[in-house]
């Protein structure tokens, strides 16, 4: 009688412990950057990293030494052709150039006098080839001094940006040093450096796009200049292709991302035409047996291993000559957490 009703007191305190028993928590999808595969042109070409370079730089410098009394310009300061940039101690110039015009003034006076003495045939003709080589003399040294006291004056050649000053006021400036840099950027040249299996694919007017991440801004390339040179150790060559910078927002010294096109083939054009997508390097994953596989999405947001096979690389990007077709999405960053039929969003 007693394990009857043991039994029947058991009975509701296990319902009531099996309609409390919590259903396992549903893991939230994780987050992932994704690209489509698409039947658009595929375009076979290279990306690589390069740095802003000026179009052109002028160093300006005094030709004489000297103390520097005055620098007027500041670094990234605009400046116009004939402007002046700097000014030298100019006292001793000055001095040279007064002595210079008193010899030239009476160099001048002897030659008027003697001039009278030839005409009248009271002066020997070499007398008088000595007296006007004596005022030829006094003139050029005039003149010369005339240049040195201009030239304590520095101005500006070209016109464009003061990129570094080389020397402040009170310090002696030698000849040829450069006192400051003046930079043209109206237009910019971005240098890179291609490996030489590629270089031969380049030509002066390759299509090239220029991406700066400092600027979140694409311009389009122009002209191409093409090193002939290779680097001994890295065996590239350098490429430069210049770029309109009529805003001056490109500064030299910026790091930018070069897209140089190649050829284009119409993934759609024929029937049966082989359709070679690409991806970046790294969506790439290889299982233990070396075989290759990326994570594709399906329609519901699930993650799936898809063996592949790759073809050439290009830049960061890799040809998937097999095992994707149109419109499949791929994950290209956020992989590291996945495993099959994982939760994604996109």
């Amino acid at each position: 009688m007693k394990t009857r009703i043991l039994t029947l007191l058991m009975i509701p305190l296990f319902a009531i412990s099996c309609n409390t028993k919590q259903e396992p928590k549903k893991k939230a999808p994780i987050r992932v950057k994704t690209e489509l595969v698409t039947a658009q042109d595929v375009k076979h070409g290279n990306a690589y990293v390069g740095v802003v370079e000026e179009a052109q730089a002028t160093a300006v410098s005094f030709t004489g030494m000297g103390v520097v009394r005055r620098v007027y310009v500041r670094e990234g300061q605009a400046v116009g052709r004939g402007q002046l940039i700097a000014e030298m101690d100019d006292t001793q110039a000055r001095n040279l150039l007064a002595t210079s015009q008193a010899a030239a003034t009476q160099a001048e006076d002897a030659l008027q006098r003697y001039a009278m003495l030839h005409e009248r045939g009271s002066l020997t003709e070499a007398q008088w080839v000595e007296i006007q080589s004596k005022v030829a003399q006094a003139r050029s040294q005039l003149a010369v001094a005339k240049k040195n006291l201009a030239d304590c004056r520095l101005t500006a050649p070209v016109s464009g940006i003061i990129g570094r000053k080389h020397i402040e006021a009170g310090e002696t400036a030698m000849p040829s040093q450069a006192v400051a840099t003046i930079l043209d950027i109206s237009s910019v040249r971005v240098k890179f450096s291609v490996p030489e299996a590629d270089v031969q694919d380049i030509h002066p007017n390759t299509p090239t796009l220029v991406t700066v991440e400092a600027l979140g801004k694409t311009f389009s390339g122009g002209a191409i200049e093409k090193g002939v040179q290779a680097d001994a150790l890295t065996h590239t060559y350098d490429i430069r292709v210049r770029v309109n910078n009529s805003g001056r927002a490109l500064l030299p010294g910026m790091v930018a991302k070069v897209e140089v096109s190649g050829s284009q083939v119409e993934a759609s054009s024929a029937p049966g035409e082989a359709f070679v997508p690409s991806l970046p390097l790294t969506a790439v994953q290889r299982r233990a047996d070396g075989s290759l596989f990326v994570w594709t999405v399906d329609a519901s947001g699930h993650a799936h291993r898809t063996s592949v096979k790759t073809g050439a690389a290009a830049g960061n990007r890799i040809e998937i000559v097999e095992g994707l077709s149109c419109n499949q999405r791929v994950v290209v960053e956020g992989y590291q957490k996945l495993s099959e039929g994982t939760e994604v969003v996109y």
